[in-house]
Formats: structure tokens, sequence, C-alpha cells
């Protein structure tokens, strides 16, 4: 939801930091930005839906990847992911505790790397 809260262009910053690699999203991330959209009124939810059309761009290819049983979204990003784009300070000292390279964005206005890109 970066675009709409601090008006970069995330999915143009990561593609230029990191022209090699193909962006993605597991489809669990995908219905948790539609609950998240029914849930949410005023500006969280414009910044929801414009995630989900983000999310759905040709640029990013949707992985059909499920919850497991009573597993959070959170989790099952620290399942599935070998690099992780993430503002969520908790989730990023996950992620880095498991040796997953964590890309966010820095200073409201460009992506950085912490961790090695596998």
């Amino acid at each position: 939801m970066i675009p709409f809260q601090f008006n970069v262009d995330i999915i143009d910053e990561l593609e230029k930091a990191f022209p090699s690699y193909k962006l993605s999203t597991p489809k669990f991330v995908i219905i948790e930005l539609n609950n998240l959209r029914m849930k949410l009124k005023g500006k969280n939810r414009v910044a929801a839906e414009i995630a989900i059309k983000i999310a759905k761009s040709p640029n990013i290819e949707i992985k059909d990847i499920n919850l497991k049983n009573n597993e959070t979204v959170d989790e099952a990003l620290l399942r599935v992911s070998n690099v992780l784009a993430t503002n969520d300070t908790e989730l990023k000292k996950r992620a880095k505790k498991k040796g997953i390279a964590v890309v966010y964005l820095r200073q409201k206005k460009y992506v950085t790397i912490d961790g090695c890109l596998k």
C-alpha cells in the first residue's frame, strides 16, 4: 500500500533496483488485500484498492500459494519468501532472523535491501 501512502511508484523502483528479478506475490496476499478493502474505510480502503490493482498488474506474477490451516499471512510470507518486500517493522525483524533478504522503502523515496539476494 506504499504507492498511495508515500506517492512512490514502488514497482518501478523495484524493477530499477533489481532488474534481473521477476516480481511475484502469493495468491493469499491478494485475498488478504481484498479482505482489507472490504473492512477498511477512507484512505486505507483506497490504499488497499490501489495495492490490489498493482498486484494484479502484468509486471507481477501471482503464484498459486494458499495459507495453511491456522497460518497467518505473515507466517506464510516467511514460509514462502526468499526475498520479502515490506515496510512492516516486526515482519522485517522476523524475516532477517530466518535469513530472508528484506527490501523496503527508505526515507519514503527509494528501495533498499537488507540481507543477501540468493
